[in-house]
């Protein structure tokens, strides 16, 4: 704050200003790394609020059962039996 003959100024250092925003928009032909396993899959929301999907359901279930480790179903001693068994 600088006052001078009654006026009042106020100084905004430049790193209190808004940042710009980056531009983060991907271009469309940019497609997704996606496991091997998964190649080819695609993913949409069609006009009826229902998800349209290139690989079944079943298919990508089952990559998730193997590939990715559930924190809530690790500690259930049912459940252990059965991956062991697998």
């Amino acid at each position: 704050m600088l006052a001078s003959r009654g006026v009042v100024v106020y100084f905004r250092p430049k790193f209190l200003t808004m940042a710009k925003k980056k531009n983060t928009t991907p271009d469309a032909s940019e497609k997704p790394r996606v496991h091997k396993d998964l190649q080819g899959f695609d993913i949409r929301i069609n006009s009826f609020g229902e998800i349209v999907s290139s690989i079944d359901i079943e298919k990508i279930n089952a990559f998730l059962n193997k590939n990715v480790d559930d924190k809530k179903l690790r500690d259930r001693k049912d459940l252990q039996g059965e991956e062991e068994g697998e």
